[in-house]
């Protein structure tokens, strides 16, 4: 390949990668399975203030799971 043909190239990708970035088109992502895709839309989403208060205020109503068994064991024999 001549080195002309290597810089059209070069310069035809430099373009196409500008042209996507003004366009506004992300690139395309695959993922292995549905659980990796879910995780990626979830770390990119901004959940809003409204519904993470809502949330919080919920998970303060729950009941605490109960402790291990090996953690009763331990803190009734320390007693």
């Amino acid at each position: 390949m001549s080195q002309s043909t290597s810089k059209l190239n070069h310069r035809q990708q430099h373009e196409t990668h500008t042209q996507q970035q003004q366009s506004g088109t992300a690139a395309v992502l695959e993922f292995a399975t549905a659980d990796d895709m879910l995780r990626a839309d979830a770390a990119g989403t901004e959940v809003p203030p409204a519904v993470a208060e809502r949330l919080r205020q919920s998970l303060e109503h729950e009941p605490r799971p109960a402790s291990r068994w090996w953690q009763r064991l331990f803190n009734k024999s320390a007693t």
